[in-house]
């Protein structure tokens, strides 16, 4: 086990050091500050151990009642690690996938309200891209079982296709996470607009929009479209660009985390049928250094509740519901890229604010919370570590 030197999480620090040195975060509107309960706040000394290397990790998940951490690498495949036995498992029935570009295996969950359920039987959903015509391609979601003989392996079986993002040419912003509803009803998925800008401002397509289905694949009856002529009536929201991570806080509001252009990395509360106004308003500019107009100088669209410039480039995220860091529940934690960062933002009502940002030294893929509060960490690219980290 390394111990890993980090920063304190102080509001000190996050105005005096500008977030540890790193990129700025530029709040949209006013924010208050932090209210700290805990005695003995985290200090951001983190102890770290490594389990294993991965081919590309992309997805971060834990098995809800379980031990049982679960990885997908970009090239296709699943492996998962047992924290309780220190044993790897094995996953056989993983879809094949279209590998290059951003593209290939993406998101991994599973469902909260079987917890208790033994391994086998369990649902498994699953994202990944599909190749189609005409060098087209584009996102899907996938179901299956898990039927697991042994305690080391698992096959996937029936695995069948139930939602898929409208097919486009290019291989980038797929974005392609999950996140179930509290109530356990509802699949939300995020689908990128697939660097193509303006269909995220068409709703006749599903791209740069957040989906609501039920468990089967079907959009949900009450969506804001449904029944309108020509709508894409599995759209809860749109107008977003690239959503890398998807979360709903203890409240039960969803939030997401989108990629900016240069600059505008932007966390969203996302709420029924709002328009976030990608490519028409955003606070970073085009790659080419044309000036888009910012969130604030339009009432047409909602704005985010925080904005990056320098971007974090984000992966994945969660909201902290864990004891193990004093004072982070209900904080959310951002994987960061570009930034070799956790990033972590402290909600207060519809705003927010970084307060501390934890250098890693690598590219962070993803974060997720396990059972006893650790967190588990996935390293960007070929041989990208999984991490169990605890207080130090």
């Amino acid at each position: 086990m390394t111990h890993f030197p980090q920063f304190a999480a102080t509001l000190a620090l996050a105005i005096g050091l500008a977030s540890c040195g790193n990129a700025a975060s530029v709040d949209t509107q006013p924010v208050s500050s932090p209210t700290v309960t805990d005695p003995a706040p985290f200090d951001g000394d983190f102890a770290i151990e490594e389990i294993g290397s991965y081919a590309e990790p992309w997805a971060v998940a834990v098995i809800p009642g379980t031990e049982i951490v679960v990885v997908t690498e970009k090239a296709g495949g699943l492996k998962g690690y047992d924290a309780a036995s220190g044993k790897a498992l094995f996953f056989t029935g993983a879809p094949r996938v279209d590998y290059g570009g951003q593209g290939g295996m993406g998101d991994v969950a599973f469902l909260p309200s079987e917890a208790g359920a033994p391994l086998s039987g369990r649902a498994i959903y699953l994202s990944w891209v599909e190749a189609g015509e005409n060098n087209t391609r584009g996102a899907v979601v996938g179901r299956g079982t898990l039927s697991c003989e042994d305690h080391q392996t698992c096959a996937i079986e029936g695995l069948e296709v139930i939602w898929r993002q409208d097919k486009v040419t290019g291989r980038g912003h797929y974005s392609h996470r999950i996140a179930f509803s509290p109530d356990g009803q509802h699949i939300f998925v995020a689908s990128g607009e697939r660097q193509k800008m303006e269909p995220a401002q068409d709703t006749t397509n599903n791209l740069g929009s957040i989906v609501r289905l039920d468990l089967d694949g079907t959009p949900a009856s009450d969506n804001p479209l449904a029944g309108q002529d020509g709508a894409s009536v599995d759209i809860w929201s749109w107008g977003h660009r690239n959503i890398l991570g998807l979360a709903f806080d203890a409240q039960g509001r969803l939030w997401d985390m989108e990629h900016g252009p240069r600059g505008g990395d932007e966390l969203n509360l996302v709420r029924q049928g709002e328009n976030y106004g990608w490519p028409r308003v955003s606070d970073g500019m085009h790659y080419d250094g044309t000036p888009i107009p910012n969130h604030d100088t339009s009432d047409a669209y909602a704005r985010p509740a925080i904005t990056w410039t320098p971007v974090i480039a984000p992966g994945s995220m969660i909201f902290y519901r864990g004891a193990l860091f004093p004072g982070m529940q209900g904080d959310a934690l951002i994987a960061g890229l570009s930034s070799n960062a956790i990033i972590r933002v402290e909600i207060d009502g519809e705003r927010a604010r970084e307060v501390a940002r934890y250098p890693m030294g690598a590219r962070i893929r993803g974060v997720t919370e396990g059972p006893d509060g650790a967190l588990w960490v996935i390293e960007d690219g070929e041989g990208g570590r999984l991490l169990r980290l605890t207080p130090g």
